[in-house]
């Protein structure tokens, strides 16, 4: 099992919007592949997101509500990737061979 100070913070939260973690040594298990799946889902959405708000932000005819939404979005995109970040610069502080 991991040490408590190496718990993966997993890439959603729980309830109250609290982090949720992981405490696994293996990390091909479903939740591990799991986690990783939906970081790389996460990635991939903030990618597509930060190209549709280039595009948005060009158009000057963009409507103020449309641009609320982008900013919401990217808000939250922000939010999935700096989780990301987190999490996985724990991780290679818990384990300085990974790469």
């Amino acid at each position: 099992m991991t040490a408590p100070n190496e718990l993966r913070l997993l890439p959603w939260s729980g309830p109250g919007d609290k982090p949720c973690y992981l405490s696994t040594d293996d990390v091909g298990g479903y939740m591990s592949r799991l986690a990783d799946t939906i970081e790389a889902v996460q990635l991939g959405m903030a990618a597509e997101l930060l190209e549709m708000a280039a595009e948005t932000l060009d158009d000057e005819d963009t409507d103020p509500i449309e641009l609320r939404r982008l900013g919401r979005a990217l808000t939250g995109a922000v939010k999935d990737v700096l989780r990301i970040a987190v999490s996985r610069g724990h991780r290679v502080a818990a384990d300085p061979h990974r790469t």
